[in-house]
């Protein structure tokens, strides 16, 4: 989730919290008008005093970065439809932040949805190790939370999950970044997707990033 800019902190946890209501305060009713699409110009206000997780990547941009052009002409080469010519399809992707060309770390987890952007950590794969972390933490995972909540979830899986990797003496797992060649019902499978989801947290926290649980 998109960071605040300094100074804006207070509106930005002000929009946040009526966005997680689903509902409008008096204060931003007045603030926006009553006849317009609330939910959508809290939205707008949202972006607008926030910084996105792409600049806190410092992810290479198509137009402003050549390597990142670059990726985007080898995609362009790869593609079946042709209907753009190159020229109109790097217009189309002028600006786009290619978080693919981002070195590794533990912001850009390696658990991720196939439809999502790669620094978007899954929860799904954290119900492989539901019965260790149990079912509140579980629903944790699938609620919306700002940096300091983000922060506090990171270091309670984090204390699970040592506790958990010394009992089955895996605690090498800690520092190792690719996926253990065990399967997923496996000590050493749960252990690594707790400490990539802790760390993958307190990556984003640290830097003051939230994140916004997505079903």
């Amino acid at each position: 989730m998109n960071r605040p800019k300094p100074g804006r902190e207070k509106e930005y946890e002000d929009i946040f919290t009526a966005l997680q209501k689903k509902e409008e305060t008096s204060f931003f009713s007045k603030l926006l008008g009553k006849k317009q699409n609330g939910r959508q110009k809290l939205l707008e206000s949202f972006f607008d005093i926030s910084i996105p997780a792409y600049e806190t990547l410092n992810a290479p941009r198509v137009g402003f970065d050549n390597n990142a052009t670059e990726w985007v002409k080898e995609k362009y080469e790869f593609r079946e439809d042709k209907a753009l010519s190159l020229e109109e399809f790097l217009r189309q992707m002028y600006g786009y932040y290619v978080v693919e060309l981002v070195p590794e770390h533990d912001g850009i987890p390696l658990y991720i949805a196939p439809h999502y952007e790669p620094h978007i950590f899954r929860a799904q794969f954290l119900k492989d190790c539901e019965q260790i972390i149990g079912e509140r933490m579980l629903e944790t995972a699938y609620t919306s939370q700002l940096a300091q909540g983000a922060i506090l979830f990171g270091q309670q899986i984090m204390g699970i999950a040592d506790d958990y990797a010394i009992k089955n003496n895996v605690t090498y797992l800690k520092d190792q970044r690719l996926p253990p060649d065990f399967d997923e019902d496996s000590a050493e499978s749960k252990a690594h997707i707790m400490f990539s989801a802790a760390k993958w947290l307190l990556w984003w926290g640290g830097r003051g990033h939230g994140y916004e649980a997505d079903f």
